[in-house]
């Protein structure tokens, strides 16, 4: 049987917190986000920015709550910060 990665709320905040975003354990993927945009610098817009791209182009499956907060949370900070 074949399994598939799988990008779920969990992988996500540790992924965030790899890059020294702290996000509680039982926030939302939104508010993960939100977290991560607070305070955002240069050094931090590029690292988000990476952690995004792997995300999308390694062929997981990301969880649709984690995808959309990406899509309407973090994506368009990562835009105003370019």
């Amino acid at each position: 049987m074949m399994h598939a990665d799988l990008i779920d709320q969990e992988d996500f905040r540790d992924r965030l917190l790899s890059l020294g975003v702290f996000v509680p354990g039982d926030a939302s993927a939104a508010q993960a986000c939100e977290l991560a945009i607070l305070g955002m610098t240069p050094d931090r817009a590029a690292a988000l920015k990476r952690m995004v791209e792997d995300m999308l182009g390694s062929g997981a499956t990301i969880l649709p709550a984690v995808r959309e907060a990406i899509s309407r949370n973090l994506l368009p900070a990562l835009v105003k910060a370019h």
